[in-house]
């Protein structure tokens, strides 16, 4: 059943082509090549919707949709990611199968949008491109899940990493020793479009420089048995390293970098173990990108948007299409709509490579 809801949108907004370097109000702690790359285009702009992650399909028919969730209006947008303009609204209020509430975080895998509701407590998946539900899991387990990573283990068999950032009553971080399940793992297998899932287990440290006090963002990379979590704590502000079993490494990338908060962890592949992660600095006046050696985490370049602030989710395509030759960049602004930037344009400026 796919559930449509119509929401009045704002022009769309478009950008030159030509980009043009500018000079960046750089943090003094990044003595490292930086860049201001403007943006292709923005989606249609409606704070109502309170918009907080993206992620990109690429359809079997030449579709290319940029999908984005919707946390008041509980409904996931959905754009054509050459041009930005709007496909589609799908889901509704509500905790029936299909229905939405407080949609936090997307990603999608294969033909599968995986959605995290917040105020339900769960997972929900979804087949593309009808945005039919398959089903839900995670109520039993999960407290105040936002962000999510996913795994492809085998033909439909998913390994999933969720943040739970749960309070205590009066809405405070809980104390360090309530803090062993921050982040779940459940693995999920899609047959025939039936779900099967398992909750494999919850962890987080309780103490030392391992404890995770304000969860949303993270990213694995099987590769490297990694697992990058961003502490938005404004005591911490960095991203804590975890091996997939659970354990912190002791390693945190971004230490004394970040100005403002952690936010959206994206990975760009350049082979099987070479790359760079890209994550936020969320900053209402200044908005920061940091570039990150995928094997090193070694902080190597900064970029910024000049029409982009308040960055929550990001979310990278490294594939060729029509706008996009060399992939694309798509971070959320400031709650209401999303950018689209050239990979193609960041590479050039902070001498990064492009990767097929």
């Amino acid at each position: 059943m796919k559930l449509i809801k119509v929401i009045p949108l704002i022009a769309l907004t478009l950008f030159g082509c030509n980009q043009k370097e500018k000079e960046i109000n750089t943090p003094p702690s990044q003595m490292v090549k930086t860049a201001m790359v403007e943006e292709v285009y923005q989606t249609p702009r409606d704070t109502i919707n309170n918009v907080d992650t993206p992620a990109i399909w690429h359809g079997p028919n030449n579709q290319h949709w940029l999908l984005a969730t919707a946390k008041e209006t509980d409904v996931i947008l959905a754009y054509d990611a050459t041009n930005g303009k709007q496909i589609e609204v799908f889901s509704e209020s509500g905790s029936g199968i299909g229905q939405l509430d407080r949609p936090n975080s997307i990603t999608v895998v294969d033909d599968y949008a995986i959605v995290v509701e917040r105020n339900n407590h769960r997972i929900q998946v979804f087949s593309l491109p009808d945005f039919e539900s398959l089903g839900f899991f995670g109520a039993n387990e999960l407290k105040w899940p936002y962000g999510i990573s996913i795994l492809k283990t085998e033909d439909s068999v998913y390994r999933l990493f969720i943040t739970d950032n749960y309070e205590t009553e009066d809405e405070q971080v809980p104390p360090d020793s309530e803090l062993g399940e921050r982040v779940h793992e459940f693995t999920l297998t899609i047959e025939n479009n039936s779900l099967n899932s398992k909750h494999v287990k919850a962890f987080g440290a309780t103490s030392g420089a391992g404890v995770l006090k304000k969860v949303e963002s993270l990213m694995a990379d099987e590769t490297y048995n990694r697992l990058l979590i961003a502490d938005e704590d404004s005591v911490q502000n960095n991203i804590k390293i975890y091996d997939l079993d659970g354990n912190f490494t002791g390693q945190i990338m971004g230490e004394g970098i970040f100005k403002y908060e952690p936010e959206g962890i994206a990975l760009y592949s350049c082979s099987e173990d070479n790359g760079y992660w890209v994550t936020t600095d969320q900053g209402k006046e200044n908005n920061y990108f940091y570039v990150f050696d995928r094997k090193s985490l070694k902080h190597i370049g900064t970029f910024t948007n000049p029409n982009t602030l308040n960055t929550d989710g990001i979310t990278i395509s490294q594939r060729s299409f029509p706008g996009f030759p060399e992939g694309g960049f798509f971070p959320i602004h400031n709650d209401g709509n999303v950018s689209a930037v050239s990979w193609g344009e960041i590479a050039k400026q902070l001498e990064l490579n492009v990767c097929k």
